[in-house]
């Protein structure tokens, strides 16, 4: 009996102690969010001897098990779903945010309203040599101010094309990183710390390429993991493009257009996301490939108007009126006349000095009409401001599904400091007890020794 109540009482001692450092590492990894919460699988231990048809047992205290950590494939899927549905709706919102900056803050609106301001003043003295240089100097303001909406547009498009490149690198990294762990989880023992790193490694991976993809995931008896991307086209009865298969993986590459338009190829064949950050940055680059078609289509509009006004009409010494404006879009818009005098305000045909602005009332009448330059720009702007309200509206509802699945998620797999700290204490009390158990055997021992 006292060497039966020892073994009983190491055992015990073994697993307080495994559990007490088991539960130390889940306290040190509290911060980490890659870790997922580990406890210790215990068993109790019956010996069980047999001869003949007679059979006696005996209790031999606990067995330590494997590590055990929560794996519930739903509540990962519904945390990486909500994960990448919210990414895409903030990549978009982030590019197009940063059109909106361009646009707004090259003084585009304001520098039309501001060269039509100037004309107006000069349509009272035509003869004015300071008036019309003034209005001359608005010409090349609004030049200028078409160029740096030009450049600003440009640089948040670019913006987005560097976070496509980025985000594909990282997509195969992250393809890499789970065809890896494949391998080594068909290697590694069941119930055993390395396993759980490497099970936490790969739903790690997996959360980074759901944030660029919307993925479907598969595990085997092992834990490895099969990923596909979902999108359009999908091939004929599978549910998505095969990114991961064991130890192999495809590399995805995205390619962008001269229009700035983002395309993906896989395994060569063309492949559309339709959510993570990839299909957000995706439609954001449609959205602003449209807005630079926009923007050129307005400055070609305002260089063909104050050109065929000054066509139609005469300068100040009498001549026909030259170009104001040079080039044909956003990007190549110049001016071209070198003085004020050149500005044609009156109809063609008038006399030198002459004080008829008809011609120049023609212009403004076109520069300020529903479909002119300026309501063009002031409808590009809303449209835009209006997109980005809408996807604001989206992004808060999909934060709120996803902040409740990475509660859930948090909840099966995180670490609770104060569910742990009470265990660490109740662990030890287990410890201690298990110690008093073998200190008592020892003490019954010896008094069974002396017993002559």
């Amino acid at each position: 009996m006292p060497t039966n109540l020892i073994s009983i009482g190491r055992s015990g001692a073994a697993a307080a102690k495994a559990s007490i450092e088991l539960t130390a590492q889940n306290i040190a990894n509290a911060s980490n969010p890659d870790y997922v919460r580990r406890s210790l699988q215990l068993t109790e231990f019956v010996g069980v001897a047999r001869i003949d048809f007679q059979s006696s047992s005996s209790l031999a205290g606990v067995r330590i098990g494997g590590i055990e950590r929560p794996n519930s494939e739903l509540i990962q899927r519904r945390a990486r779903d909500s994960a990448s549905d919210l990414a895409r709706a903030e990549a978009e919102l982030t590019g197009l945010r940063d059109a909106e900056t361009a646009l707004e803050q090259s003084g585009l609106f304001r520098g039309l309203v501001d060269f039509e301001a100037a004309l107006r003043v000069l349509e009272g003295d035509p003869t004015d040599q300071a008036l019309r240089a003034g209005a001359l100097e608005s010409a090349r303001q609004l030049a200028q101010t078409f160029q740096l909406a030009d450049f600003s547009l440009g640089n948040a498009r670019q913006l987005v094309e560097d976070d496509v490149n980025v985000g594909v690198d990282r997509i195969n990294g992250a393809a890499s990183e789970v065809a890896r762990i494949n391998l080594e989880l068909a290697n590694a023992r069941d119930g055993t710390a390395a396993q759980a790193s490497l099970l936490d490694a790969r739903d790690a991976a997996l959360r980074e390429i759901s944030s660029e993809f919307g993925i479907i995931a598969r595990f085997d008896e092992f834990g490895a993991a099969e990923v596909r991307l979902v999108g359009t086209p999908s091939p004929a009865g599978e549910e998505g493009l095969l990114l991961v298969e064991g130890g192999k993986f495809s590399e995805l590459s995205a390619q962008i257009d001269p229009q700035g338009t983002a395309s993906f190829n896989f395994g060569g064949a063309p492949f559309a996301p339709l959510s993570g950050a990839m299909a957000g940055r995706a439609s954001a680059l449609t959205d602003l490939s449209g807005r630079q078609s926009s923007l050129d289509a307005i400055a070609g509009q305002t260089i063909a108007q104050a050109n065929a006004a000054q066509a139609s009409g005469a300068a100040l010494d009498g001549s026909a009126g030259q170009p104001l404006f040079s080039g044909s879009d956003a990007g190549t818009i110049e001016l071209a006349l070198a003085s004020g005098e050149d500005l044609a305000l009156a109809p063609a045909g008038s006399p030198p000095a002459s004080r008829d602005t008809a011609n120049l009332s023609n212009a403004l009448d076109a520069l300020g009409a529903d479909d002119g330059p300026i309501a063009s720009v002031d409808r590009l702007l809303l449209s835009l401001s209006s997109r980005i309200s809408g996807i604001e509206t989206t992004r808060e509802g999909l934060a709120i599904i996803n902040s409740s699945a990475q509660a859930d998620l948090l909840s099966e797999t995180g670490v609770d400091l104060d569910a742990e700290a009470a265990s660490l204490i109740r662990l030890q009390q287990a410890f201690e007890a298990n110690s008093r158990v073998i200190q008592v055997a020892s003490e019954l021992f010896d008094t069974i020794l002396g017993l002559n």
